[in-house]
C-alpha cells in the first residue's frame, strides 16, 4: 500500500477508499523461487534467483526460495529425523517454516498463546492489538469483562522448561489494557462479566 502511496500519490483518505476495494494489485505480494537441490548451497550467489529477488525489489515484494523436493521430503519426518535433515542440509528451518513467518509478516499479524489443562491454542491478531482486544478473539465476554493480563514470553518458557520455574525467576508481568500484544505471548486473560 505504501508503494502505492508513494508511486502515484494517492492522499491518506484515498488510500482509505482503495484499501476498501480490495483490489489485487494494492495485495502485498511474496514469491516463492522453487529452486533445485544443487541452488540450496549457491542460493546467495545464484544469478536466476538474484534475478526474481531484483525482480521481486522492484515491486516492494520478498522472496522465498525453496527446494520443492526437499520440503515435500522434510514433511515426512519427524522431530529429531527432521532435524537431523535440516542440519545436514545447513537449514535453521524448514522453507515452509519461512514462507509462514513471512506470510505473517507482510499481512502484519502475529500470534499469541492460551494454555490450559484441555489444549494450548494460537490466536491469530494483527500487530499492534491491545491485550482487551486480544482477549476478544477468544470471546466477547472476556473483552468486556477484562481486568488484566498474565503475559510469559514464550522464549522465556522454553529457556527455563516450566511455568514454575518462570514464576520463581519473576519472569511472568502482569499488564493491564493498554498493553500491546507480543508475537509469541503465552496469556491467562484475568475478567469478570
Amino acid at each position: 500500500m505504501e508503494n502505492l502511496q508513494e508511486q502515484y500519490g494517492f492522499s491518506e483518505e484515498e488510500m482509505e477508499v482503495i484499501k476498501d476495494a480490495y483490489l489485487l494489485t494494492i495485495k502485498p505480494i511474496l514469491y516463492i523461487a522453487n529452486i533445485s537441490e544443487e541452488q540450496m548451497q549457491s542460493q546467495d550467489v545464484d544469478e536466476r534467483i538474484n534475478e526474481v529477488r531484483e525482480y521481486a525489489k522492484s515491486e516492494n515484494a520478498k522472496v522465498i526460495p525453496l527446494c520443492v523436493k526437499i520440503e515435500e521430503e522434510l514433511s515426512s519426518l519427524e522431530g529429531e529425523d527432521k532435524k537431523e535433515m535440516l542440519e545436514a542440509l545447513g537449514l535453521e528451518e524448514s522453507g515452509l517454516d519461512k514462507v509462514i513467518r513471512a506470510s505473517y509478516d507482510l499481512l502484519g499479524l502475529m500470534s499469541f498463546l492460551t494454555a490450559g489443562k484441555p489444549e494450548v491454542r494460537a490466536w491469530t491478531i494483527k500487530k499492534g492489538t491491545k491485550a482487551p482486544e486480544a482477549a476478544g478473539k477468544i470471546h466477547t465476554d472476556i473483552q468486556r469483562g477484562f481486568i488484566k493480563a498474565e503475559i510469559v514470553s514464550y522464549n522465556d518458557l522454553m529457556k527455563e522448561g516450566s511455568m514454575n520455574a518462570v514464576k520463581e525467576k519473576g519472569l511472568m508481568r502482569v499488564e493491564g489494557k493498554d498493553y500491546i500484544m507480543q508475537d509469541g505471548d503465552i496469556v491467562l486473560f484475568r475478567f469478570n462479566v
